[in-house]
């Protein structure tokens, strides 16, 4: 049995451990979090450097991306520098295929309109992927980086503009401890009402859900959340808040929708490859063939 672990950043209140299997190959896959501690995380890599398939790196990711152009965050460089042997992924793989796929498919396969719908992208420069495929199909996104990241109440309208922003901030941003910038440890649980307008304004929540829970207010009747990483009881207390419909780009595996990192770890134990051998086409192919879907969830 091939064993995939992600550590995370995040709470270790939510981490849990599944098997599974694929290709007539079975698979342990745990999610380990740290509490927000980069030591604990790089101690769990040297402990495991070698004994697991893949490791995927939860809580923060390796880069922040606008178009082409894509900035290493330093937290990130400490924590993916610690195995030698084992290979560690973050999920950008995921979201540049999968994430991308779920959708375009929303409307034409699973009859969720997105045309012209309004869609709250929590940060675009952290799941540029979603702003891609949501401005094919056809949607107005609004992008939140700076009121999600950083608490600042300035909303993004357009790409360009996000690319601009992107340009100047990001150099500055990536050196910043990955605390100040997204919700770990137990920080993920404490909610923080705000911007409420743009949860009123938006037809569909894009997004990391920690991002998208840590600000929603009470009430999120009749939108649309596409998302990952949930647990059966966010998936409860998303029902009692009125969301329409779940959609994780991620499948359920063992009553959970594991993170993209998770996912593209388990896809790169399944090639037998580096993950700078992976192509494109060879994330689609693998998605393809393992039967990868996203779980896509009537709530009312």
């Amino acid at each position: 049995m091939k064993r995939v672990v992600s550590i995370s950043l995040g709470a270790s209140s939510r981490d849990h451990k599944a098997e599974a299997e694929f290709l007539g190959e079975k698979f342990l896959i745990e999610r380990v979090g740290t509490d927000g501690s980069i030591d604990k995380a790089k101690e769990l890599l040297r402990e495991l450097d070698g004994k697991v398939a893949c490791f995927g790196m939860g809580g923060i990711d390796f880069y922040i991306r606008a178009g082409r152009k894509k900035w290493m965050l330093k937290d990130a460089l400490k924590i993916a520098s610690i195995p030698k042997v084992t290979p560690i992924v973050d999920g950008g793989g995921v979201k540049d295929t999968l994430e991308k796929k779920v959708i375009l498919e929303l409307e034409p396969v699973h009859g969720i309109p997105v045309r012209g719908r309004n869609v709250l992208i929590t940060a675009g420069t952290a799941r540029y992927s979603h702003v891609e495929a949501f401005m094919a199909a056809g949607a107005k996104p609004l992008f939140g980086d700076l009121m999600f990241a950083l608490e600042v109440p300035i909303k993004i309208r357009s790409v360009r503009a996000l690319h601009a922003l992107a340009a100047v901030i990001a150099p500055i941003v990536v050196n910043l401890p990955i605390s100040v910038l997204y919700p770990t440890g137990e920080s993920q649980s404490k909610p923080k009402r705000k911007f409420r307008d743009v949860y009123e304004w938006a037809d569909i929540l894009s997004g990391d859900f920690h991002f998208i829970n840590r600000y929603a207010p009470e009430r999120l009747d009749g939108k649309v959340i596409l998302t990952n990483t949930v647990t059966a009881s966010d998936v409860s207390r998303l029902k009692e808040k009125g969301v329409s419909y779940l959609v994780t780009t991620t499948p359920e595996i063992g009553g959970r929708s594991f993170a993209t990192n998770v996912i593209e770890a388990l896809l790169v134990a399944i090639s037998g490859k580096r993950p700078d051998e992976l192509t494109e086409k060879d994330y689609y192919d693998l998605i393809e063939r393992a039967q990868i879907r996203p779980r896509i969830e009537k709530l009312n």
